[in-house]
């Protein structure tokens, strides 16, 4: 019903910067909120950023000051800036959105895009 594409992962040195992209699409009537999360080997998976389609803002403490996450409601698409990259934030993000479908009074789903790989080496 819904897929979501991600984009923009990848290498980079401590101190540098990506810039992740996720785009939903298909069934859409409205989405409700959009986020990141993000899972390194032997780890859980846990909460990066999200957004509201009020743009209300959500983030983990350890991406705070660091990361931004911001959104195109016109795209169902939302972006994450990553800047001063540790070698800690090396995971693969995955972008997540909770989609109200098909009409105002459908139901609201979870769904995951398929993952990028952020590396970022020492």
């Amino acid at each position: 019903q819904v897929q979501l594409v991600e984009s923009g992962g990848g290498l980079v040195q401590a101190g540098g910067s990506l810039r992740l992209s996720c785009a939903a699409s298909g069934n859409i009537f409205r989405v409700n909120v959009m986020g990141w999360y993000r899972q390194a080997p032997g780890n859980e998976r846990e909460l990066v950023a999200a957004i509201t389609n009020g743009d209300s803002t959500n983030y983990a403490d350890s991406v705070k000051g660091r990361f931004t996450i911001s959104g195109d409601n016109a795209k169902n698409t939302i972006y994450l800036q990553m800047n001063s990259l540790k070698p800690e934030d090396t995971a693969v993000y995955y972008c997540n959105a909770n989609v109200k479908v098909f009409r105002w009074d459908g139901p609201s789903y979870r769904y995951w895009g398929q993952g990028t790989q952020v590396t970022v080496s020492s």
